[in-house]
């Protein structure tokens, strides 16, 4: 979009913020970049400069605005929305594997040449992983330096930067501020939980931003009736779960509030904040873009009633997609009951157990390396579903099958297909909440079918998938307007 001037002009002089984490806008005569929503006065179209990324604006010598803080808007939708290289290598990023595997790694997990990815990402957002990555550091340290009052070492370590120099000097550059005047300026604006209120270490207390609109009982009604009992819960109006991270685990709480998501995170290790938090907005689907969603799905007189009635509905995702792969099959034709008896068995007997203080939580969910030794003979199910489950950890375990932020979405699901016992809605399923295509779509869903017959839609899967056609690139969203006409208890927001 940031190539479409005349429409980012229109954008910055509206204070649009349904276009922040779109583009980013750079002030030639201040050097200073900003969000589209910016609160100033804007400035004449021939000082603007549009950037696709934040990074791109910092290698271009620009400074963060300190009034519009660009570097806290909800991340761009277009990552969650393609499955190209650029948009995988974008959710690697954001999943902080730069900063562990460095650029190798990345383009080793993107099945590239480094010289590929760095090329094409410079070509779309006018960075290299390195400079994207840089950013992306920058940004989870003005997190911590803003809202917590760990020691400014401990923030360097936990934002990813190799040392205190190299951290004092980036956040100078990129805030043109020091890291304690950043702190300081922070505090004049009035206390935070995280600075004030006494924690255990490594608890951090955040506020995950979103667009609105958003329509949480869906989102954590579906989580919360599908928890798994000592992986998940809901505990004081916060939906509680263990997290498996690359450094150690954690446990969050995120709690729906009208302009943000609160989220208050355990690490054994901070150097998982960035990927804890990444995965947490992931899960919730906070990058998201509800208008042009709900904008494309009114176009159906059938589905604007609903869209009209609760818009901003999200696609419940996971922190972990090899486990919702898992979860998936313990959930094939039985109820939503059955299948979390069945994961909680699991989780009992091959997860690792974990203290949580604060709530009833025990384990984490089982890695495939895990249950790749399990007895079969030990499931209480059919046969034939043993075999698909077995199966599917296999894979998943030597890496044969890879359901990550790097995957392509059709490869994927031409390997799940390939898999005995995965059928259309199992591969679905999978694909729309575990892989994230937002064009996942469940025609054969008895939910769906029966709340398409409910609304005067077609109900036979090949008519309903015919109708939903004008749906797409969203048809895994009109699934969620279609759910949200039945009363099951994933529809419901826990009081």
């Amino acid at each position: 979009m940031h190539s479409d001037t005349e429409r980012c002009v229109r954008a910055v002089q509206s204070k649009d913020g349904r276009f922040d984490g779109w583009f980013y806008t750079a002030v030639l005569t201040t050097r200073i970049y900003c969000r589209p929503s910016c609160p100033v006065v804007p400035p004449k179209p021939r000082n603007m400069v549009f950037y696709p990324s934040a990074a791109a604006c910092q290698q271009a010598g620009f400074r963060a605005c300190k009034r519009c803080r660009p570097d806290t808007s909800p991340g761009s939708p277009e990552w969650n929305q393609r499955a190209d290289l650029v948009a995988r290598a974008m959710r690697l990023i954001a999943d902080g594997l730069v900063d562990r595997a460095g650029v190798p790694g990345l383009a080793d997990h993107l099945g590239y040449s480094t010289r590929q990815v760095e090329r094409q990402l410079l070509a779309e957002l006018g960075a290299g992983p390195l400079a994207l990555a840089r950013a992306q550091r920058a940004q989870t340290a003005r997190l911590l330096i803003e809202t917590t009052a760990l020691p400014m070492a401990e923030i360097a370590f936990a934002a990813g930067f190799a040392s205190i120099r190299t951290f004092n000097d980036t956040v100078r550059e990129v805030f043109a501020l020091s890291p304690s005047e950043l702190r300081t300026k922070a505090a004049s604006r009035g206390p935070h939980p995280g600075r004030t209120a006494p924690a255990a270490p490594g608890t951090l207390c955040l506020r995950l931003p979103f667009r609105a609109p958003l329509t949480p009982d869906n989102l954590f009604g579906h989580l919360v009736a599908t928890a798994v009992p000592g992986v998940e819960e809901w505990h004081d109006g916060a939906y509680r779960r263990t997290l498996r991270l690359p450094y150690g685990h954690g446990i969050v709480a995120l709690t729906p509030e009208p302009d943000h998501i609160g989220c208050r995170l355990t690490l054994t290790d901070l150097r998982d904040l960035t990927v804890a938090i990444s995965r947490c907005r992931r899960m919730l689907d906070l990058d998201a873009d509800p208008v042009a969603v709900d904008e494309q799905l009114r176009g159906d007189p059938l589905l604007a009633p609903l869209v009209d009635k609760a818009p901003g509905r999200r696609v419940p995702r996971t922190v972990d997609e090899a486990e919702f792969a898992v979860r998936a099959v313990l959930g094939q034709q039985v109820s939503t009951a059955a299948a979390r008896t069945h994961a909680a068995r699991l989780a009992a007997a091959h997860g690792e157990s974990v203290e949580d203080p604060e709530g009833g939580l025990t384990r984490l969910f089982p890695s495939p390396q895990a249950l790749a030794s399990l007895d079969p003979g030990s499931l209480a199910m059919p046969r034939s579903r043993r075999t698909t489950l077995t199966t599917l950890v296999a894979r998943l375990a030597d890496g044969s099958l890879r359901l990550g932020a790097e995957s392509d979405w059709n490869e994927a699901r031409a390997r799940l297909r390939a898999l005995p016992g995965f059928g259309p809605w199992t591969v679905e399923v999978v694909a729309m909440r575990a892989l994230g295509d937002p064009d996942a779509f469940l025609p054969t869903d008895l939910g769906v079918r029966r709340a398409a017959q409910g609304l005067g839609l077609p109900s036979t899967p090949a008519a309903l998938t015919a109708r939903a056609a004008a749906w797409r690139p969203w048809r895994a969203y009109a699934v969620q307007y279609l759910w949200a006409t039945d009363d099951h208890p994933i529809n419901i927001l826990p009081g």
